[in-house]
């Protein structure tokens, strides 16, 4: 079943140069064309009807956003596969569990300048844009007040100048939201901005693009990056061998081959990847596109997601089950996140 819909602007997109217009639009016009209706999700992956009021009342405590790239790598007819798992909503996102609430990391008290949080020392994270491509359930900043934030580059300068005041730092992580939802000329700017800070030698970009909507690694992203003077990093987000298939896997080689350093960084998530085997998958997939596994999060405690809390204990078992099988640059290093601590907390 085919779904079409209109374009329409993408929150910090921004606009596209005459030798960038065709690859950028087309990656638009998939962002643009995302699912976000329920029921046309449900519709095309052929799921019974039951699934439709709670997935309309869920979406509306935090909407759906599917791209058409990843609703084909779920298995039709399976209301159980790992990947509807990660961004169909729930009932079960209504219910309030203790030590859950809508900011387990303490962004909030982190926040040293509009858009810029520092948590750990040498290094410093900026909200390079509100929108994503995808919304995962599971999602740590579902409740992030976004459009407290910075929009235009103007609005950024009292974080730059922070980052100007403080020759401690040597690196700087875009993060949102998804920083890959901005313009090859807006990402620009601001890592023209970055570049003009002396003592920054480095950019982490954290993003789930290159896994949900890969038509965005194009060739002007990687000149881009690979054209500045920071060293370029980037941190992906796959949970699950089933996401590493056919656009996805073609991005991932082509950022490795483009010289840009690339890690994945996973979450433990109940139902999705609590297993031996659907782990030692996805680090075998990423490994032989040369993307190393970095971490696998034990799942931060937001307000909405307990369905998918796997106990520590059992993620202990699942490192050590990889490590009988995989090689040891394979295993990732399972991390949970706590507020005030110096860094990830390793959890074995």
């Amino acid at each position: 079943m085919e779904f079409t819909r209109e374009i329409s602007p993408i929150e910090g997109a921004g606009e596209a140069s005459e030798t960038e217009r065709p690859q950028v639009f087309d990656w638009r016009r998939s962002f643009a064309n995302a699912f976000r209706d329920p029921d046309d999700l449900l519709d095309l992956l052929q799921l019974p009807k039951v699934l439709r009021e709670p997935a309309r009342r869920a979406a509306k405590l935090f909407p759906l956003v599917v791209p058409l790239s990843y609703a084909r790598r779920i298995r039709p007819g399976d209301r159980h596969d790992p990947l509807l798992r990660q961004v169909l909503p729930l009932s079960e996102e209504f219910h309030d569990a203790p030590r859950f609430n809508a900011d387990p990391v303490d962004d909030g008290a982190a926040r040293v300048a509009p858009g810029l949080l520092q948590k750990y020392a040498g290094r410093a994270l900026m909200i390079a844009a509100g929108a994503c491509a995808v919304h995962c359930r599971y999602c740590f900043r579902r409740h992030y007040p976004y459009g407290e934030e910075p929009r235009r580059l103007d609005d950024w300068q009292p974080a730059f100048d922070v980052l100007r005041a403080d020759d401690s730092i040597r690196e700087v992580l875009l993060s949102g939201g998804d920083p890959l939802v901005l313009s090859d000329g807006r990402l620009g700017a601001l890592l023209g901005e970055l570049e003009s800070i002396p003592h920054l030698t480095r950019v982490r970009i954290h993003s789930r693009l290159p896994i949900v909507l890969p038509d965005r690694v194009t060739d002007g992203l990687i000149q881009l990056l690979r054209g500045s003077r920071l060293q370029p990093i980037m941190v992906v987000h796959a949970n699950h061998p089933q996401e590493i298939a056919d656009d996805c896997a073609e991005a991932l080689l082509a950022l490795v081959a483009g010289g840009i350093p690339t890690l994945n960084q996973a979450v433990l998530l109940r139902g999705v990847n609590d297993s031996v085997d659907a782990l030692a998958g996805l680090s075998e997939s990423l490994v032989n596109l040369g993307v190393m596994p970095y971490y696998l999060h034990q799942l931060d405690r937001v307000r909405g997601a307990a369905h998918f809390e796997v106990p520590e204990q059992r993620g202990r078992e699942l490192i050590e089950q990889l490590h009988a099988r995989l090689p040891g640059y394979a295993v990732p290093r399972y991390v949970r996140e706590e507020p005030g601590a110096v860094g990830k907390t390793p959890l074995l």
